[in-house]
């Protein structure tokens, strides 16, 4: 420890200064769907590998929570559709680079997508609730009240006046 005194001051004793953290990561939306995609291609492809199927389905759920709390606000929207769009993906691209034909590559895919059904609701599923906690809100389109469509309509209707001229 060092001690520094300035004139008329007590002497001040300055401990270790402590570590900055850096910033915390944030994602992009295409960043996190990159990275989604690329958790669920190696996590198949190891499991092509290694028989061991419930490796993929757990790397699957645990990827959909850190990608969606490591996402920005703005990218949200793009997190949200895009976990069972992913997997899909890596399936397919797993399964075209493990199968011996094509016969057994559109097999192992529909087994794939079949046997992790659960899995990919519950990725999603949390992929929604992650994103509605942090304050996403989907916008939905307003849908016109029949007070607004009839106002609509009437400048569009022709006017008794405007008749009456033409005759």
């Amino acid at each position: 420890m060092t001690q520094t005194q300035a004139p008329g001051q007590k002497a001040r004793t300055r401990g270790p200064s402590r570590p900055r953290l850096p910033r915390s990561i944030k994602l992009t939306g295409r960043g996190a769907v990159v990275a989604l995609f690329a958790a669920c291609f190696l996590s198949l492809l190891f499991t092509a590998w290694t028989g061991w199927s419930a490796f993929a389905d757990v790397m699957f759920v645990m990827t959909c929570g850190v990608v969606t709390c490591y996402t920005r606000f703005s990218g949200l929207r793009a997190v949200v559709v895009c976990p069972p769009l992913a997997f899909f993906a890596g399936t397919v691209l797993t399964q075209v680079l493990t199968a011996p034909d094509s016969f057994s590559a559109a097999e192992g895919i529909l087994v794939t997508l079949g046997s992790s059904a659960l899995w990919l609701f519950t990725g999603t599923a949390l992929v929604a609730a992650i994103a509605l906690g942090r304050g996403y809100r989907p916008k939905v389109p307003a849908v016109p009240l029949l007070s607004d469509l009839h106002e609509a309509l009437r400048d569009v209707r022709p006017r008794a006046d405007r008749w009456s001229r033409r005759r």
